[in-house]
């Protein structure tokens, strides 16, 4: 089994973007962002999915965060792409529900090659500290574009934002985890009967 690694870097006007990450890790990571909070979110990706993810970003923040979480989940996606490889010997489906509290949400993943999303999270506030939460959906349309997904998020309740979010995090990373595992009965197989991903 090869290593599942992947360094990718993007530059652009507004931002400018380092990702590492190890799918086959125990969960360590490192941010410099400065999005705080988008940081504590990530970090639930890397425990939770028990994959190593590493990210910095110098972004235009003083404008607002819109472009550094974009962006983020871009570079996140297409790290990931590039460290899956074939996808042969993979689970490739992956879900998750995740509770805190009050909150529930579900996350379901497909390593398709086909980007798709469904995001069903009706949040109880606008904001969460300074974090607009409305920039979740970018970060998510950002990676399943990028990484070829087909993602289904649903926050199934919750009157917390900040529990509502971060039950779809802790789930989103559980489910890549189950997608991305290898399965000892596939073998080095491709876990589709069209033969390729």
């Amino acid at each position: 089994m090869s290593d599942r690694i992947a360094t990718v870097a993007r530059d652009t006007l507004e931002t400018k973007i380092k990702v590492e990450v190890n799918l086959d890790g125990t969960g360590k990571s490192a941010f410099d962002t400065g999005v705080p909070f988008l940081e504590h979110m990530m970090d639930q990706i890397a425990r939770h999915g028990l994959i190593d993810l590493s990210v910095s970003c110098e972004g235009d923040i003083h404008i607002d965060d819109h472009h550094s979480v974009e962006d983020i989940g871009i570079t996140i996606g297409q790290a990931i792409a590039q460290a899956v490889g074939s996808k042969k010997g993979i689970r490739r489906y992956g879900h998750a529900y995740v509770p805190l509290d009050e909150a529930l949400s579900r996350v379901v993943i497909d390593f398709s090659g086909r980007p798709g999303l469904i995001l069903n999270i009706p949040f109880t506030q606008k904001r969460v500290g300074k974090f607009d939460t409305e920039l979740f959906s970018e970060f998510f349309h950002g990676f399943v574009n990028h990484a070829q997904v087909t993602m289904h998020i649903d926050c199934l309740r919750g009157d917390n934002a900040h529990h509502q979010i971060e039950t779809v995090f802790k789930a989103f990373g559980r489910a890549l985890r189950m997608a991305l595992e290898f399965d000892v009965r596939m073998g080095d197989r491709m876990p589709s009967t069209k033969g390729t991903l």
